[in-house]
């Protein structure tokens, strides 16, 4: 693998665009991941629920906000195992360990996903 000279910062307003291809690019990645697509999946699934059981605005953009929240750990999990493959091709004590509480950490989320959606549909 060569190793490429960093290219300049960019500032102003180049910066903003560049973060926002930065984001594209980081989405197009996720997008092939399974778990990716199955939690978008879900979040459309409560959507359809929350509306077809008259949940108010408010709730459904709570729901909304954790389901952001869960795309952006769903995101840094894959990171994770990107760079942990890429540092650890075989099995190591390490790898597993990262990939364990990257694993965790979206479960978590899932779980207070869960927690908002069954609190505001059911109560």
């Amino acid at each position: 693998m060569t190793t490429q000279e960093k290219p300049p910062r960019k500032k102003g307003i180049a910066h903003f665009f560049a973060a926002a291809s930065y984001s594209i690019g980081g989405l197009k990645r996720l997008a092939r991941e399974s778990a990716f697509r199955q939690e978008v999946a879900l979040i459309l699934g409560l959507l359809v629920l929350f509306l077809a059981l008259g949940a108010s605005l408010p709730e459904i953009m709570g729901m909304l906000a954790i389901g952001l929240l869960l795309i952006a750990v769903e995101a840094l999990n894959t990171a994770i195992e990107v760079l942990v493959d890429h540092l650890s091709p075989g099995w190591s004590e390490f790898a597993k360990d990262a990939k364990d509480l990257g694993s965790l950490a979206v479960a978590c989320t899932i779980g207070a996903l869960a927690l908002y959606s069954g609190i505001v549909l059911i109560w």
